[in-house]
């Protein structure tokens, strides 16, 4: 699924004339390698995390940074913003997701932002069946009894807590609040949408 979406977003940057500057919200440089980043003549790609990343390849510059304020950037300084499953990692609260939606839609010319569906059956991050409808509290109990998904038990309640509260998974009706007037591209498993691209301001309107 992740190099069919890659298709995609390379189908979309066809229309676009070279150089081309990508901020990679979130990214990492071992994606774009696995993806295919010998297929992106002519782009660089400045990758955004927390913490800064050693990079090998000179097309890519890792930089410290927060999604909710790219203050270091002016309006419209990259060709396209992009960022994978990482809107849905804010925490608890709409109002960090919206500023993130808001510094990508003010720093990019366009934007390419995927996440998880929050009504697909299986939750992505636990892989528990309906673990996001679950109360907090029984989320919490879970994960410091058990295993769960992506997460070795979590003894330390505050520390569960966290964990669970910083996922925050958004259904198409949150993503269009936050991407009003953008593309929605909807990736199925056996006719369910597993996850959601909010996309704008690229020549090509269809998705693969």
């Amino acid at each position: 699924m992740r190099k069919r979406r890659f298709a995609f977003f390379l189908s979309l940057l066809d229309g676009i004339e070279r150089p081309l500057q990508i901020l990679d919200v979130g990214g990492t440089l071992q994606f774009w390698e696995l993806m295919g980043s010998e297929r992106l003549e002519g782009v660089t790609v400045t990758l955004l995390n927390l913490r800064p990343e050693k990079t090998t390849n000179a097309r890519f510059e890792s930089v410290a940074g927060d999604a909710l304020d790219l203050g270091r950037y002016l309006d419209s300084s990259f060709d396209v913003v992009f960022s994978n499953s990482v809107i849905d990692h804010l925490g608890p609260n709409f109002s960090d997701q919206q500023r993130m939606a808001n510094e990508i839609k003010r720093v990019g010319k366009r934007y390419f932002v995927q996440t998880p569906n929050r009504y697909f059956p299986l939750e992505p991050h636990f892989l528990v069946p309906g673990f996001q409808f679950f109360p907090r509290e029984l989320r919490i109990w879970l994960v410091t009894h058990f295993n769960v998904g992506w997460y070795h038990r979590i003894p330390d309640r505050e520390k569960a807590r966290k964990e669970v509260e910083s996922v925050s998974l958004l259904s198409e009706k949150d993503l269009r609040r936050l991407f009003p007037g953008a593309s929605i591209y909807r990736e199925t498993v056996i006719g369910l949408t597993k996850s959601l691209i909010a996309y704008d301001g690229f020549t090509t309107p269809f998705a693969l």
